[in-house]
């Protein structure tokens, strides 16, 4: 029996030559991630165990990324304590605010991941790697403690779902839409402890940015894991990032899968997931003229790279914010902060009313620079809308890709980007 991507590189590093899912085993890691809220727990459990070292400083990251700049007094002591940690654990990995980023645009920014990898994290969101065609998932905090010591995880083989794109996209629909639709037509657990395996000739047409989204919000739809196959694309940015190695892997023809779904990407509408829940999905044929809004948040481990930043710019150079909505806008890490900076994005952006953020997970979690007061509504690139979420829990988020994002600032109310062209911003 043939065995699919993820199976594929789960056998690699478990050294058995074939799995099948449902079976149990425990492999080898070659990343093991936290951040500042789930990296406490993990550091409090190592050290109650009396682990002593971490079993590869070369191969545990460490992101201050959440609460930083930090925002109260527990946020600054649980930051200091990763420091304490990072500092006589010989973490090379360390990042902090000043050279810090939103960690899974970080690592695969410096390199970090590679094709093939096994790669575990603090953080429900580590399944973006997969994009690069890595294996790589979130774990609880007692995981993350057991990973950094021994540098192994105990998993069950998922089975997967083979998600086929066929087609291109239209105009400023983007991988945003893509997984918006395709949580909106499985829904929330629609792939509960599997792998989503995208393939097929659309793949080509995504760029890795594309993947990346896509596959952040894998766990939205309840999966393990959100697997793309390595194609030139992939393999030049790895080789642009200075990423190791990497180790391809691809699945058999005679793959099992639970399902099968086919999308076509020239069909997908931009879209947007109503309160509260990401399967809410709708296109803008189903969606009021004039549900105002409050706020936009542009940014996120989801939409905060330099293409999103891009995209938002386009739609709102030469214009204004309405004047009862504010706009936060947070570029994922140093790097394309300084790169947006540099593109004059900067400029387009504060001449629109806008607010630029340093690096930071901030307002996605409710954490902080940007929560709803109660009754409030916000149209964000996050990847969760939750009851609560953002702020009040009377308060709404609508997810939404960067130009749908930007043209709903512009108009103080729920639009695409398209009902720009004549209207009076």
């Amino acid at each position: 029996m043939g065995m699919t991507m993820t199976q594929k590189i789960l056998a690699a590093h478990c050294g058995k030559q074939a799995l099948q899912a449902g079976e149990m085993i425990l492999a080898d890691l070659d990343m093991v991630l936290a951040n500042d809220i789930t990296a406490p727990v993990a550091i409090n459990e190592f050290e109650k165990a009396g682990c002593g070292r971490v079993f590869d400083g070369q191969k545990v990251a460490l992101v201050l990324d959440h609460f930083t700049p930090n925002k109260d007094i527990k946020a600054a002591e649980q930051s200091r304590q990763v420091r304490r940690f990072a500092k006589e654990q010989g973490v090379a990995h360390f990042y902090d605010v000043g050279r810090v980023g939103i960690e899974h645009v970080l690592l695969p920014e410096q390199g970090l991941v590679t094709a093939g990898d096994l790669i575990i994290g603090a953080d429900s969101h580590t399944c973006t790697y997969g994009a690069l065609g890595a294996f790589s998932t979130g774990v609880g905090s007692t995981d993350m403690a057991a990973g950094m010591a021994y540098g192994k995880a105990w998993f069950r083989v998922p089975e997967a779902i083979s998600v086929r794109l066929t087609g291109a996209l239209q105009p400023w629909v983007s991988g945003k839409d893509v997984i918006l639709h395709l949580i909106g037509l499985i829904g929330v657990d629609g792939a509960l402890y599997q792998s989503l395996e995208f393939s097929g000739p659309g793949v080509a047409s995504l760029s890795v940015d594309d993947r990346l989204c896509i596959c952040n919000m894998a766990i939205e739809a309840g999966a393990k894991n959100g697997i793309f196959p390595v194609d030139e694309q992939t393999l030049a940015f790895l080789k642009d990032h200075g990423a190791q190695e990497p180790r391809v892997y691809a699945a058999d023809a005679d793959a099992q899968y639970a399902r099968v779904i086919d999308i076509n990407l020239s069909e997908v509408p931009l879209t947007v997931a109503f309160p509260h829940l990401p399967e809410n999905a709708r296109g803008f044929s189903d969606i009021p003229a004039d549900l105002r809004i409050d706020q936009v948040v542009i940014g996120s481990c989801t939409n905060g790279r330099l293409c999103d930043l891009q995209q938002a710019a386009q739609v709102l150079r030469g214009r204004r914010v309405a004047e009862d909505t504010r706009v936060v806008i947070i570029p994922a890490t140093q790097l394309i902060y300084e790169q947006a900076m540099n593109e004059g994005l900067f400029k387009v952006f504060l001449d629109a009313g806008c607010a630029i953020s340093t690096p930071t997970c901030g307002p996605c979690l409710g954490g902080h620079m940007g929560i709803l007061a109660e009754g409030e509504r916000c149209v964000a690139t996050t990847n969760r809308n939750f009851v609560g979420r953002m702020g009040h829990p009377k308060s709404e988020v609508y997810l939404a890709s960067p130009a749908v994002a930007a043209a709903s600032a512009v108009l103080g109310r729920l639009a695409s980007p398209e009902e720009l062209e004549g209207a009076k911003a």
